[in-house]
Formats: C-alpha cells, sequence, structure tokens
C-alpha cells in the first residue's frame, strides 16, 4: 500500500505533537488520588481546643440520638427513598426494628426501610469513630475582628493546644487555620497571626507540623494576594528549617472577582500558578459571594443560580487539575428553641421539628452540592454533622447496585471489545461509573470490599484509571 507520509515528516510533527500532549498532562494530570474529606467544620479560634474533634463528635452522636433514636425516624427526617412505606406509631416502630434484629439476611430483603437502615448505621459509626474529618482553626469570620492583643494571644494559644493534640493524637486527619485576608487594610493582621501561631507550633514541636495542615487565605481578588502568601512560606520555612514546600495553602472563592477578573478572563488558574505547588483546594464562601451579587439574606443560600454559576465556573477552570473543591455551609442550625433537661412534651416536639426542618434544608444543600460534583463542603456546628453524613452516604447507597451492575457489565463489554480486536473508544464513561466507586469509597460509604462485586480486582480499583484496566486486560 503506497503511502503519501513519508516516516521522517511523520515523526517531526508527532514530535511537536507530545511536547504538546506532555505540557497538557502536566497542567490536567487528573483527580488527585489522596483521600479528600467530605467536610471541613470552621471554629472560632478562641474556642480551639486540642480535643475539639472529639468534643464535636460526642454532641453530633448525642443530637443523632435525640432527634433520630432509630432508622425510622431518621428516614423520615430526610425524606430517604422508601420512608414512606415506614410506620409512624412507635408501637409499631419498635415491631419493625425487632423484627429486623431477628429476622435472617434473606427475610431483610423483603422488609421496608433497607437504605435507611443502612444509612443510619453507618452514621452512627462515624460519628463514633470520626465524626470531624478536617477543621479550620477560624481568624476570620469566625473570630471577627478584636484588639491586637487579644488576636495574638489567641494565636499563641491555639497553636499549644495543636500541639497538645499531635502528642495525645486528638487532633482530626486535617487540620488548618484560616487567617485573615491580605487585602491592603487586613494584611499586617492576617501575617501577624500565621507567625505568630506557627512560630509557637514549630517551637512546642520541635519543629513538626500536623498531618495535612494547611492555611486558609480568604476573600482572594488578585494573584499578587496568593504570590505574597507563597513568599512569606518561604520565608517561614527557611527560619525554622522546614522543608522547602512543606507549607500549603488553600484560598476561598467568595468575590465575584474571583469568578471574573478585570480584563474578562476568569484568574483562578492564574491563582493556582501563583501559589507555586502549594495551592491545593479552593473553598467557596456562600455568604460573602451572594452578598457581592447583592443578594439580599433570606435568599443567600447555597443552591441560589449565582452559586451554581460560580461553581460551574470554578469546575471548568480547575477541573482535572488535581485542586480540591469545596462548597460552603448551610447557616441554619438544626438546634432546638428551648433548652434544658425538664422539658414537657410540647417543647421536646417543637425542638424536634426545628431540628429535623433544619437537617432537612442542610441534606438538601449537601445533596445540590453532591450533584454539581462539589464532594466536600462546610459545616458549622456539630449538629450537622449527622445531616452531612447522612446526604454523602445516602447519595451513594441509593444508587450502589445500579451502579455495580452497569460497572460489570462496561467491564465486561470492554474485554470482550479487546479481545476480539474491536475498537473500544468509550473510556471516559467507564472511568465517570469507576470514579462514583472512587468517590463513594473515599467518603466511607462503600469498602474495597464492595467494588469487587463490579469485577474489578483490589489492584484495579487502586490504579484509579479506567483506561489502564482496559490496557492491562488487553495485555
Amino acid at each position: 500500500m503506497k503511502k503519501s507520509i513519508s516516516k521522517n515528516k511523520k515523526a517531526a510533527i508527532f514530535k511537536n505533537l507530545k511536547t504538546a500532549n506532555l505540557a497538557f498532562q502536566k497542567i490536567y494530570p487528573g483527580d488527585s488520588p489522596e483521600r479528600q474529606p467530605v467536610h471541613t467544620v470552621y471554629g472560632g479560634a478562641n474556642l480551639f481546643k486540642y480535643n475539639t474533634a472529639e468534643s464535636l463528635g460526642r454532641i453530633a452522636l448525642n443530637s443523632l440520638k435525640t432527634y433520630a433514636p432509630n432508622f425510622v425516624v431518621f428516614a423520615r427526617a430526610f425524606n430517604l427513598p422508601g420512608s414512606g412505606d415506614l410506620p409512624k406509631a412507635k408501637k409499631e416502630i419498635k415491631k419493625l426494628i425487632k423484627k429486623w434484629e431477628k429476622a435472617s439476611p434473606k427475610k431483610r430483603k423483603k422488609l421496608p426501610g433497607k437504605l435507611a437502615r443502612e444509612v443510619y448505621a453507618k452514621v452512627t459509626n462515624k460519628l463514633q469513630a470520626e465524626a470531624v474529618e478536617d477543621f479550620r482553626i477560624d481568624f476570620e469570620d469566625g473570630f471577627g475582628n478584636r484588639s491586637d492583643e487579644e488576636e495574638d494571644a489567641t494565636a499563641e494559644r491555639a497553636a499549644l493546644e495543636v500541639a497538645k493534640g499531635m502528642k495525645l493524637k486528638t487532633l482530626p486527619p486535617y487540620i488548618g487555620i484560616r487567617i485573615k485576608p491580605f487585602t491592603e487594610e487586613m494584611k499586617e493582621r492576617g501575617l501577624r497571626t500565621l507567625d505568630i501561631f506557627l512560630s509557637t507550633l514549630l517551637n512546642a514541636t520541635k519543629g513538626k507540623m500536623p498531618d495535612n495542615f494547611v492555611v486558609m487565605l480568604p476573600k482572594v481578588t488578585i494573584t499578587e494576594q496568593v504570590s505574597a502568601l507563597v513568599k512569606f512560606f518561604e520565608i517561614i520555612e527557611k527560619e525554622n528549617k522546614l522543608k522547602p514546600g512543606a507549607l500549603k495553602m488553600e484560598m476561598m472563592v467568595e468575590t465575584t472577582q474571583a469568578i471574573m477578573a478585570p480584563d474578562g478572563t476568569n484568574p483562578l488558574r492564574r491563582f493556582v500558578l501563583a501559589g507555586k505547588g502549594r495551592l491545593i483546594a479552593c473553598h467557596f464562601g456562600t455568604y460573602d459571594y451572594t452578598a457581592s451579587c447583592n443578594i439580599t439574606a433570606k435568599y443567600q443560600t447555597m443552591d441560589h443560580p449565582v452559586c451554581d454559576f460560580a461553581h460551574h465556573m470554578t469546575k471548568v477552570a480547575l477541573a482535572h487539575t488535581g485542586i480540591w473543591l469545596s462548597d460552603g455551609a448551610t447557616n441554619i442550625m438544626p438546634v432546638g428553641p428551648h433548652r434544658g433537661k425538664d422539658l414537657n412534651k410540647k417543647q421536646k416536639k417543637e425542638n424536634r421539628q426545628v431540628v429535623h426542618r433544619a437537617w432537612k434544608q442542610g441534606y438538601d444543600h449537601v445533596r445540590h452540592s453532591l450533584w454539581n460534583g462539589f464532594y466536600q463542603g462546610w459545616d458549622l456546628n456539630p449538629a450537622q454533622l449527622p445531616m452531612r453524613y447522612a446526604a454523602v452516604f445516602a447519595f451513594f447507597l441509593e444508587s450502589m447496585d445500579d451502579a455495580t451492575l452497569r460497572l460489570k457489565t462496561f467491564v465486561e463489554k470492554a474485554a470482550r471489545a479487546s479481545l476480539i480486536g474491536d475498537v473500544f473508544d468509550d473510556a471516559a464513561t467507564g472511568q465517570g461509573l469507576l470514579n462514583y466507586f472512587l468517590r463513594a469509597l473515599n467518603s466511607g460509604a462503600i469498602t474495597e470490599e464492595d467494588i469487587l462485586a463490579t469485577g474489578l480486582t483490589l489492584d484495579e480499583i487502586r490504579g484509579r484509571s479506567f483506561l489502564k484496566i482496559l490496557e492491562n486486560r488487553k495485555k
């Protein structure tokens, strides 16, 4: 067969193409294989203690047991699929719970409430074992503007509490601080707090940092704010003999200028480049962003259309770069209006109604985030934690059976295509199905063993690439 393109010409063109392809892959390496926390709890720096995560877990578990003492009440509070088939009367609820306890695995398949019972058990276990995945010691909105003397003292005390938590192993898996923004008015205060906190911490720990520590820079509007923090990191690392690049940062996307720069372009990619490999995450600030769009307080919610626009702009700018994206928070707290131990029936009922209403609103907001592809968000109160995990676990588990069958069928189809030499060019769909399981695994909704039902091996799952699975099976 005659060829019109010579070997030398082809090699020259493909050499240039290879350079461009590799440059593209460097910018878009894909999602990070590291575990991403499903939430970040923000708490005022003045309230932080070495065992704050454990305390929040106990409060969250107590909230769950008080307002959802069993999976039936739990299912109705969140309107989980199948909740309409569950009994309302207390006697009937007790009967159903006993049936579940005594039934064999075969009979349980016919009992109502399978999803609710599974989600409830996972939420309970999560609150007992690791209620807080990520915590941000807040020196900004959660702390407010105070005297320099008070913030200095708080920064020092919080650092010592972190050091104590490191020693006693009571810190959550991820932790960090949020300083004040590097605006012209607040830059001195932001840096001063950062310097005092890190110097005190490193002195107390003899140069050791907590695992997965990060510094949050809020209200970023220009690249120079990110660059300035990076330069200060370099100085701090050198002065304290830390490994270059040890300090990481994340930034808040909470102004319209973070979505659209003065030149009409999206500046988020430039912010990441200014971070010189240190910027690992972008968090959305719901209330500052909606306020910057002139949305009145009543309508400043996570599911407002202006937030969806910002989310998509962020996703388009940073998807596949490995930068973690996080949604914001629901500011309606699931806390009953009546306090104390000696409450009457009416007061208890009112508390339950208020908490369930707030839970459901927060649950819907988290589901909206997940639907938009944001797998992390904020929590501001420990009573929100049952809602957080209920939404995340239910989101993945309610479509688990269908996704398992789809991926299993897809893998078999791909394998057959490889065996007979057909072209199988739909790896992106397979990767999308695989990503569902990887996200579910990351969240704690499922285990690696659960994914084995898809026909994949543990090595294939841990490889995280559907294309590599096809290539290896073809070999």
